[in-house]
């Protein structure tokens, strides 16, 4: 059944959307998947909180245009899909990194992060990068670290008088 104009300007609309409020997206090869293979995928991304979607180029390509960036993405081959993400940065890139590495039929083709284009290099190095909570985390300990060296200095003078002290009731002993 072939689409109307309405269904397909809707689907501009909030594909554009979603490109404007992404902090980062992904654009891979899908084709050849199987079906519950895009449907494990599209299942990672939901856990992930990022948003996956299929779609033809031209589609792509106007709601490109609407949010603003000038990408030419008529290149790619295949089928394309957009993995868009909405709170992390890097979970796109390590969503499509991480499956492309069981897939071999997925390919990354590129992506945009901070509206400028990045190529799949790029988007391969973003996935290695650690996720937002392990960096709020490696920096809670970071900021940490001090406090917890001064309180373990001043438990070994508490150690060393208790020590002390415990020498001197054996010698009297």
């Amino acid at each position: 059944m072939a689409k109307t104009k309405q269904v397909k300007a809707d689907a501009l609309t909030d594909l554009a959307a979603h490109i404007k409020e992404s902090k980062s997206v992904v654009f891979a090869n899908f084709q050849g998947l199987k079906v519950k293979e895009s449907e494990d995928l599209r299942g990672k991304c939901r856990e992930e909180n990022v948003y996956y979607v299929a779609t033809k180029k031209t589609l792509l390509n106007k709601a490109l245009r609407d949010a603003g960036l000038e990408i030419d993405i008529k290149g790619f081959q295949g089928g394309i899909a957009a993995i868009f993400g909405l709170q992390d940065e890097v979970a796109p890139a390590q969503i499509t990194a991480r499956f492309a590495k069981t897939h071999e039929v997925v390919g990354i083709f590129g992506g945009v992060l901070e509206g400028r284009f990045i190529d799949a290099a790029k988007v391969k190095a973003l996935a290695e990068l650690p996720s937002k909570q392990q960096l709020l985390g490696q920096l809670v300990g970071t900021l940490n670290a001090p406090i917890s060296g001064f309180v373990n200095v001043l438990a070994g003078n508490i150690r060393g008088l208790v020590t002390a002290l415990n020498a001197i009731k054996e010698q009297k002993a």
